[in-house]
């Protein structure tokens, strides 16, 4: 997909919440739809094709998690997925959204699972892309321990970080995406302006420290979910494994609908947006929204 970045930047507004700012991009109309984009990125992720098609059927929303992107962070200590989904739930009651389909990539699936275990009667149903939601095992957890240290664990985070100039680098981006190629522009689009590199790396930073242990404490509600749930992982993904994430967390849940794609990697939403689109309309259809 190639980005459609004009029409994406005049649709941002920001939102006060609780004395912080929130960024978010708002189109189309019809039944809601809330993206929410992963670790050490922002709403651009969604900038080069998804967003439009999305918004040719729904009201779509992307918001920039708190601490990242153009939102501020709540504290200084790593927001947990349920403080992420209660902020971003307040924001969006302020544009006026009553039940919506909650998406979320990566680390913002974890966020889409907490925000629907907290407040099920605002959330129609969820779809993860690649989401980061089961705990896995200690000796996979390298990366927590790298992204937690201080004051220079900023800098090690992760394999998916592009939002600083240290961390963008070809290989990096090639680790995210593989097996496919990186979009043309994607380093470009992704890049923050300098005043806001160091705080947002930061924020990535104390949140992905603390990934593993909100994992762990958010799986243990899933077998009370009910709502509709559309799980969508590559089955080449070698930053989030489909064994670990998708196929455990879709055991778990009662209306869960697994799809798996071959060849994809970690990146869906850019690899495959046709299965994308799909299941979003198949997550909107499931709670009767349309």
């Amino acid at each position: 997909m190639r980005r459609t970045g004009r029409a994406f930047e005049s649709c941002g507004r920001v939102l006060e919440v609780g004395g912080r700012d929130v960024q978010a991009y708002v189109a189309g109309d019809g039944p809601d739809v809330i993206l929410l984009h992963g670790a050490a990125s922002h709403s651009a992720d969604f900038d080069f094709g998804l967003f439009d098609r999305l918004a040719a059927r729904f009201r779509v929303t992307a918001f920039d998690r708190p601490g990242l992107g153009r939102s501020e962070a709540l504290h200084g200590r790593g927001e947990s997925f349920g403080e992420q989904a209660a902020h971003l739930d307040a924001a969006a009651a302020a544009l006026g959204i009553a039940r919506a389909v909650v998406v979320g990539h990566s680390f913002g699936g974890g966020v889409a699972m907490a925000w629907a275990l907290d407040r099920p009667a605002r959330v129609a149903a969820v779809t993860t892309l690649a989401g980061v939601t089961m705990p896995w095992p200690e000796d996979m957890d390298a990366f927590r321990r790298l992204a937690s240290r201080e004051p220079d664990g900023a800098a090690l985070v992760p394999v998916i970080s592009v939002t600083s100039e240290r961390a963008f680098t070809h290989s990096t981006l090639e680790t995210i995406f593989a097996p496919q190629p990186v979009p043309e522009g994607y380093a470009e689009r992704l890049l923050l302006p300098r005043d806001l590199l160091r705080p947002t790396f930061r924020s990535n930073a104390r949140q992905v420290a603390r990934l593993r242990e909100e994992v762990t404490r958010l799986a243990r509600g899933y077998a009370s979910l009910q709502l509709p749930v559309e799980v969508l992982q590559g089955k080449h993904d070698t930053v989030g494994s489909v064994m670990v994430h998708a196929r455990q967390m879709a055991r778990r849940l009662g209306n869960a609908r697994l799809t798996e794609l071959p060849g994809i990697g970690h990146m869906p939403h850019h690899a495959d947006p046709d299965a994308t689109v799909a299941a979003i309309i198949r997550a909107v259809a499931r709670a009767g929204l349309r």
